[in-house]
């Protein structure tokens, strides 16, 4: 079962149920087994682009970043062996591309969740086999259907 938190700092709520949700269809398709945690964050332009500078070196808002507990400079006390990391995603940026894609909100969000979790396993797309295999794991979990 995966865990997890949210810090919803702009928007329209979004509803811990649909978070629940995707979760589950990531944990379903992705065949997890092992308690899993994870925190996310919901933030405007402004956080995400200061995120973005301060830990990619990009002065430009993003859509989603992850950072691996294992990435974690902070660390207190005995790591969580079940906390994976950290989830942000940029709330403005998200409904941009939701109209420019031409689908709803909650479909760019679970794609933006899908993709930082992906990270979070290890997964990236620097290169065009490994974008390749991200994408194909993307659109499993988003055509599983509960």
């Amino acid at each position: 079962m995966i865990s997890f938190e949210v810090n919803q700092q702009i928007g329209h709520k979004i509803s811990l149920l649909k978070w629940r949700q995707w979760l589950k269809k990531i944990e379903q398709t992705l065949k997890i087994k092992k308690p899993l945690e994870i925190s996310l964050g919901i933030v405007g332009e402004a956080a995400i682009k200061k995120l973005n500078r301060v830990y990619r070196a990009k002065n430009q808002t993003t859509d989603v970043l992850s950072f691996g507990e294992i990435d974690s400079i902070v660390k207190i006390g005995q790591p969580n062996k079940n906390y994976l990391g950290e989830i942000i995603i940029c709330y403005p940026q998200a409904l941009k591309q939701a109209k420019t894609a031409g689908h709803s909100f909650d479909s760019e969000l679970e794609l933006l969740l899908t993709h930082g979790f992906l990270h979070l396993l290890g997964h990236d797309h620097q290169k065009a086999k490994e974008a390749k295999i991200m994408r194909e794991f993307e659109q499993k979990v988003l055509d599983f259907h509960l």
